[in-house]
């Protein structure tokens, strides 16, 4: 429910006031002269400001100052007698929405403050815009069809409609962020600001000022006040991206936010209100940063009310294919280029990649790709992607802190992987003969090639 605070020093017109807004669904807090309504501004939550502007104690003009010094973006609509519209125009000239000439038609009144929330909603939007790829902030593409995408989507849609914390977890580069903004974008606070941060990529000190906003004179070089992001993303969606990364500090201070959604200024006392939903997204083992200390347990309970895991593109290899012409297209548009195909060597090359860095390197290798690209196909030289690439990147994945068993299977495979490409290569694809030369069965061979995946569509062995 927004609400407005109404200065007005006439009972009659305050009650009137009050009456037509509060049947409009808004929130009234009436105040009968400037210096209750400066105070009333300071101790609530107020999403616009109607004053008179001939006041007892202090003027309009006094408290259109202190409105614009508490938040230079909250909307202030200015009434005033006929015969002085000199003076609003003053008003406006000095921050004011707009003004109102006694007597006024309510519906003019109603009207006039749907479009300063409306043109608030639109400026703090553009703040973000300003911050972020303009071409992002569509609604969310979720490329796959894959089991384990489709049961993620159905718990996006669950949760989506409610106000419930949801924690995503998942390797970097999985599309955390894409699944945070279908949330906000099918919730009901879809039209409100979606803010996103990153946790780990701002240093303690600044990220504390970015979240939370400063007063003047908080530190060296706080000129004047600063709105944080989690005060302008009110009524919105706020995103947090790795989590796991923030200072024990600030952790105390985000649970408040949870707790009682409720915010101060670095260098401020007073506790401001918000209404801000928050999903959270973290690469780490957080049950494993509880247990040493360096995540707070009370936190991570708050945070973890709704928890979604996103499984690494290795684990839904079946999206692929798909994600791969989605990112074509896309390139192909953006560089102006004839639509490209890809080659079936070059396909089977992306399915057995391991894609350690998930979605954002296939993303990275089809750009590329579309980049080199002649006659409309994308070949293996294309993409960038070797054999010993290959096995360099499965390596990476030998678990080096499990028991030596599984890190000696894991070994053994990209070992085994790596000989029999190898001898296929010095064989010509001749299984029977590469069978010999590794010294195993033909039939255990075959097993070993479809178990690698080192066949090839066309029948041969890579």
């Amino acid at each position: 429910m927004e609400t407005i605070l109404v200065i007005e020093d006439k009972e009659s017109m305050r009650d009137m006031l009050r009456q037509t807004l509060e049947a409009e669904g808004y929130q009234v807090v009436p105040a009968k002269d400037g210096a209750e309504g400066i105070k009333k501004l300071a101790d609530e939550s107020i999403g616009l400001v109607l004053t008179d502007l001939k006041l007892p104690k202090k003027d309009g003009f006094e408290v259109l100052k202190a409105v614009k010094a508490d938040n230079p973006l909250l909307p202030v609509i200015v009434m005033t007698a006929y015969g002085t519209i000199e003076t609003a125009v003053r008003a406006v000239k000095e921050g004011a929405y707009d003004f109102l000439t006694k007597p006024f038609d309510t519906d003019h009144l109603l009207v006039l403050i749907r479009r300063a929330f409306d043109a608030y909603r639109m400026t703090t939007e553009n703040i973000f815009l300003k911050e972020e790829f303009a071409d992002r902030l569509g609604l969310p593409k979720i490329i796959g069809k894959s089991s384990q995408l489709q049961d993620i989507i159905a718990k996006v849609q669950k949760v989506a409609p409610t106000n419930a914390t949801v924690l995503l977890s998942g390797e970097s580069g999985t599309g955390k962020e894409l699944f945070a903004r279908a949330i906000h974008h099918l919730s009901p606070r879809k039209d409100a600001p979606f803010l996103a941060i990153n946790s780990a990529a701002i240093p303690r000190e600044l990220l504390e000022s970015e979240l939370f906003g400063y007063e003047k004179g908080a530190f060296t070089g706080a000129d004047a006040r600063k709105l944080g992001k989690l005060e302008l993303a009110d009524k919105g969606t706020v995103f947090l991206d790795e989590i796991g990364d923030m200072d024990l500090a600030l952790q105390a201070k985000m649970l408040r936010v949870l707790q009682e959604q409720v915010i101060e200024r670095v260098g401020g006392n007073k506790p401001i209100k918000i209404d801000v939903r928050v999903v959270a997204a973290t690469n780490k083992d957080i049950d494993r940063a509880v247990a040493d200390k360096t995540f707070r347990e009370d936190l991570f309970y708050r945070l973890n009310v709704f928890p979604v895991t996103i499984p690494p593109m290795r684990e839904r290899r079946e999206d692929i294919p798909a994600l791969a012409e989605h990112f074509m297209k896309a390139n192909c548009t953006e560089m102006k280029k004839q639509p490209v195909a890809l080659a079936d060597d070059a396909m089977d090359l992306l399915m057995k990649f391991p894609w350690k860095g998930n979605v954002r390197e296939l993303q990275n290798i089809i750009e590329r790709a579309v980049i080199y690209a002649e006659g409309g196909v994308i070949r293996v030289e294309d993409l960038g992607i070797n054999e010993s690439s290959i096995i360099d990147a499965l390596a990476e994945h030998v678990p080096m802190d499990g028991p030596l068993h599984d890190v000696a299977m894991a070994a053994t495979r990209i070992a085994e992987s790596r000989r029999i490409r190898q001898v296929l290569k010095q064989t010509g694809g001749n299984k029977s003969r590469a069978a010999e030369i590794l010294q195993v069965s033909y039939k255990t061979l075959l097993t070993k090639i479809k178990d690698y995946q080192l066949e090839s569509k066309g029948g041969g062995s890579l």
